[in-house]
């Protein structure tokens, strides 16, 4: 079954992009982004309970403790999924696609797989590529990351013949 094509307003790396090399491809500003859902939710809590102390017996240890796994979480949420829509071309990404045409070219002219090999059978691969193509877009529902090696990722890869 062919992979849906994306009408974007910029050039598509990759429809279906593994887990490290979405979080390899951060840029900073999804790093900062990370840090400050991290950080809001602790210190929402403190400024709250500065505002109006707590008269619990510990405090609000807990609640900030909760707050910041939460954050953590989301955090990393949020800059996953930026970093899958620079893939997809829903946002700017020059960057990534210099890098990727590098990266990419330089294992195809050492003569390796583009997608790094998988132990699957073609079968399983592809039961892998169908169930995390495009699951960037749910990630608030259920996070579902791509962790298989396979080649079923909508790009034409003629591009990396030539040289980077």
């Amino acid at each position: 079954m062919p992979i849906k094509e994306l009408v974007t307003p910029y050039p598509v790396i990759d429809v279906d992009p593994h887990f490290s090399r979405v979080v390899r491809y951060f840029r900073p500003e999804d790093y900062a982004l990370w840090g400050a859902a991290a950080a809001a939710g602790p210190i929402t809590i403190r400024l709250w309970d500065h505002i109006d102390p707590s008269k619990a017996k510990h405090g609000v240890r807990g609640a900030v403790r909760l707050t910041a796994f939460l954050g953590v979480v989301g955090g990393f949420l949020l800059a996953y999924q930026n970093s899958s829509f620079r893939f997809q071309g829903l946002k700017e990404n020059e960057p990534e696609r210099e890098r990727d045409l590098a990266e990419l070219s330089a294992l195809k002219a050492a003569g390796k797989p583009l997608y790094g090999e998988s132990e699957l059978s073609p079968y399983l691969q592809g039961v892998a590529s169908r169930n995390s193509t495009f699951s960037q877009f749910k990630l608030a529902t259920m996070p579902w990351f791509n962790v298989v090696n396979h080649d079923n990722h909508g790009v034409d890869t003629t591009k990396y013949d030539s040289k980077p």
